[in-house]
């Protein structure tokens, strides 16, 4: 099987691959990353037919490669994502939070959202189920540590933010970026955690009859 993934921020690529290395090694990957969307969101402040345009290009182009399935790895870019979904209907294409808000709306309780992109906050709540206790939280600091490519800052913010979350059930990372705070997010909380990147590796295998 061969899976495209298609990221809008530079970081995203290791934590999905790394994922996959481990869940389901056999999979074929190509990456395609445009990260002017995740700048041009930050500067406009909201998603623009054009963005939608430019999604649906890099689909056609990852589909035009052979593609089984399409993974997108940003999470602020929901509508756009669907827009793909509607296009494409033959194949699995999967946001990058979707696996991931089914096993914590399994999980039920109280959920914890991290993010260290503040658009996130504001486009993944609505996609979680209707009455859900939905806690957010933004690690701030922290993708500009990983910016400038400081790793463990990144970790040590994201766990630091983290402990507001700490009366909740699970924790849910909201961004692929997040995922390598997991184990310091769960040591400081104590708390299940859930990251895009297994969530989504999980589903896609599932949907693509791989195991």
């Amino acid at each position: 099987m061969r899976i495209a993934l298609i990221h809008a921020l530079r970081h995203s690529p290791p934590p999905i691959e790394a994922a996959f290395a481990r869940l389901w090694p056999e999979a074929r990957l190509m990456n395609l990353l445009d990260d002017s969307l995740s700048a041009d969101l930050a500067r406009d402040g909201t998603l623009t037919p054009a963005m939608t345009g430019r999604f649906l290009a890099l689909a056609r182009y990852a589909l035009g490669t052979g593609a089984d399935g399409i993974l997108f790895t940003c999470s602020a870019f929901g509508p756009c994502i669907e827009a793909v979904q509607r296009e494409f209907p033959r194949i699995p294409v999967l946001k990058p939070n979707e696996a991931m808000i089914e096993e914590a709306a399994a999980a039920g309780g109280r959920i914890g959202l991290l993010a260290s992109f503040a658009p996130t906050l504001a486009s993944m709540p609505p996609e979680f189920p209707a009455g859900l206790a939905l806690r957010p939280r933004l690690a701030e600091g922290a993708l500009a540590a990983l910016d400038r490519g400081d790793a463990a800052e990144h970790d040590r913010l994201a766990g630091e933010a983290a402990r507001d979350l700490a009366g909740c059930d699970v924790i849910a990372l909201a961004q692929f970026s997040l995922a390598s705070a997991a184990p310091r997010v769960a040591e400081i909380t104590g708390r299940p955690v859930l990251t895009t990147p297994e969530s989504a590796v999980r589903k896609l295998r599932r949907l693509l009859g791989a195991g």
